[in-house]
């Protein structure tokens, strides 16, 4: 079945459902869980909703958040070298936004900020005290240029489209390199620049296969793991030995 013609399908009867009217925003993910296998490059998953009328959405997507290193390169002898770094805490692994209009139409700048609606308005904390504010700015912009680098953070697109005035729908892409972990997808719906309503859905992001098996053997049972890497490693080697010996 064309997938527009399920996403118009799945709309409708959630406008006919009863209680519908007195709920201003829904929202939900074709699939809430994406798979990582051997040979897996990207993907996308379709989020749509209903909103009110007149309403302009927002749509923010978060990775699991962990420590990011940041390092500022310095030249010595005519050699660069890394001479400065900065470590922040609880930074998305993953970041995008998607939004019906531009930001700064339709969202007024507390709003974004409160609700983190650009990766300027990100709470990166850094671990090191002894960091001047300027310096610090500067390792921030770094961060986010690093992330976008590798396509991890994607913010600004508009292309959160609606059909008949109140249907929403986008694609939410994720690259070959996307994190594993519980991701949060959170929608809001603005009206006069201001967030009215919010919809936060999971979404999980994991490995499967024969690759997700290596991995949690490696990781739960790392001695083990070790130990049969080496015994394979030597086979290989008595084995090599012997097939040349012969030839």
């Amino acid at each position: 079945m064309n997938l527009r013609a399920v996403f118009l399908s799945i709309a409708v009867f959630l406008l006919a459902m009863p209680g519908a009217a007195q709920t201003p925003l829904i929202a939900d993910l074709s699939e809430h869980q994406i798979q990582i296998t051997t040979g897996f490059v990207g993907t996308e998953v379709l989020l749509f909703g209903t909103v009110e009328a007149n309403s302009n959405v927002v749509v923010v997507v978060r990775g699991p958040e962990e420590e990011t290193t940041v390092w500022r390169k310095g030249r010595y002898a005519g050699v660069w070298i890394n001479d400065r770094r900065v470590v922040f805490e609880r930074v998305p692994s993953f970041y995008a936004v998607r939004s019906s209009a531009p930001l700064d139409e339709i969202a007024s700048e507390v709003t974004r900020m409160r609700h983190g609606m650009g990766a300027q308005f990100l709470r990166l904390r850094s671990l090191d005290d002894d960091v001047g504010e300027a310096d610090l700015a500067k390792f921030r912009a770094a961060l986010i240029r690093n992330k976008e680098r590798q396509g991890l953070f994607a913010a600004g697109a508009t292309d959160i489209s609606f059909l008949g005035g109140q249907l929403f729908r986008t694609r939410l892409h994720f690259p070959a390199n996307v994190p594993t972990g519980f991701y949060d997808v959170e929608v809001f719906m603005l009206q006069d620049g201001r967030v009215t309503h919010a919809q936060t859905t999971p979404l999980i992001v994991r490995k499967a296969g024969l690759g997700a098996d290596v991995f949690f053997f490696a990781y739960n049972y790392s001695a083990l793991y070790g130990i049969i890497a080496v015994l394979l490693a030597v086979a290989a080697g008595a084995l090599a030995a012997f097939v040349f010996r012969k030839g």
